[in-house]
């Protein structure tokens, strides 16, 4: 009796403990719109995904978006802060470092605002690379000297709010005028889980001007806003708000001009980057899928509860969450209107899992990881 009154009282007390400790979140209750759709259609289950390969396993880590140039070379961005050109032979070759170049940087999230973390990387009217770090700012680097020019930093901000967790990224090839997107206000990129599960709509789609050196904000309000895609004509751009499963069209042309749009809603999972394919149609890598199955999926249980979320986060550490992630890789294949035409999975991640970016370029399709060892490449497209 006695040890059974002494284990009810340290339960009680660490109960109290817990629930006096405070949360690093603060959400608001979200509904989504239905459950996660079936997989039939456009969206059934194949294995297109499962005929590449590997490269760079070890010396790669977290390669998460792509551009190339005339001469053939694709640049990409990594974990550890550091910029790569991977050369039309498969060589790679080291262009900077975006931050400090410590032994530490890749080791632990803990030094990424240290080391720098590169998400979009474009190419510019005038050969220059142009990189959204997330924690440092926009920077133009040459992709030969590895020269870098700091354009716009997250300390600046813009209309008064600094940014914290700058990410995807879009160039007009009409006017120059550099699109990119801020995910959050509060969280930074090694929090991205606690953004994703707080829900709030903390973040903007932006644009700068490199002529006069101006930021405006195009949308506020947003619910991680993550990879951006113009369309050929450049009359509207496709942006991802990966945690809650939706794309948006944002008119730049036109009698909508400066509106927004609802195209994609209650998606199949979480869309990360979008690109505009070598054949016309616009690709959307998907970085956790949302399947039926006996329980919905967690993120969807959870959003209507602020409660149980604050304890989620408070008892939950971060990396245990990826044991909740399946290893499945998935892209959707949208038309110019924004309606899925087709998907390609690898249903047991075979090749890779957690897509963040698919760019193609002279036949290859290149798929983007955030936190993936390696960099998987597929050699023919099967739509």
């Amino acid at each position: 009796m006695f040890m059974r009154r002494t284990l009810l009282v340290a339960l009680l007390a660490v109960s109290v403990g817990v629930y006096l400790l405070p949360s690093p979140i603060d959400p608001k209750p979200h509904v989504l719109d239905g459950p996660p759709p079936a997989l039939e259609g456009p969206l059934a289950v194949n294995q297109r995904l499962q005929n590449g390969f590997q490269l760079f396993t070890g010396k790669l880590h977290g390669p998460e978006s792509f551009t190339a140039d005339e001469d053939g070379n694709v640049y990409t961005g990594t974990v550890d802060g550091k910029l790569w050109r991977i050369g039309p032979n498969d060589s790679i070759t080291l262009i900077t470092q975006m931050g400090q170049n410590l032994p530490e940087c890749g080791s632990r999230s803990d030094y990424e605002p240290v080391c720098g973390r590169p998400h979009g990387v474009r190419l510019d009217r005038n050969g220059q690379l142009i990189v959204c770090d997330s924690y440092l700012g926009l920077y133009s680097v040459d992709p030969k000297t590895g020269e870098k020019t700091l354009l716009l930093p997250n300390s600046q901000g813009a209309d008064g709010v600094p940014f914290a967790f700058l990410n995807g990224l879009e160039i007009s090839s009409q006017t120059g005028i550099i699109y990119f997107t801020d995910s959050s206000s509060r969280w930074g990129r090694r929090h991205v889980k606690l953004e994703v599960i707080e829900l709030n709509s903390l973040g903007r789609l932006l644009s700068f001007d490199p002529r006069t050196k101006s930021v405006s904000v195009l949308l506020d309000s947003l619910y991680m806003p993550n990879g951006i895609a113009l369309h050929p004509d450049e009359k509207f751009l496709l942006l991802a708000e990966t945690s809650i499963g939706r794309i948006l069209r944002f008119w730049l042309k036109g009698p909508k001009a400066g509106t927004k749009e609802v195209v994609l809603d209650n998606m199949i999972g979480y869309p990360d980057n979008i690109r505009l394919s070598d054949h016309g149609t616009f690709l959307v890598g998907i970085t956790t899928p949302r399947f039926r199955k006996f329980l919905p999926p967690f993120l969807d249980m959870i959003a209507p509860y602020p409660a149980v979320k604050r304890f989620v986060a408070k008892v939950v550490p971060l990396s245990w969450y990826n044991l909740l992630l399946p290893r499945y890789a998935l892209v959707l294949e949208l038309g110019l209107d924004g309606d899925i035409i087709g998907t390609l999975h690898d249903p047991e991640g075979r090749l890779t899992w957690a897509i963040s970016d698919v760019f193609q370029h002279r036949g290859r399709t290149y798929l983007g990881s955030t936190d993936l060892p390696f960099l998987a490449v597929l050699d023919r497209w099967e739509s």
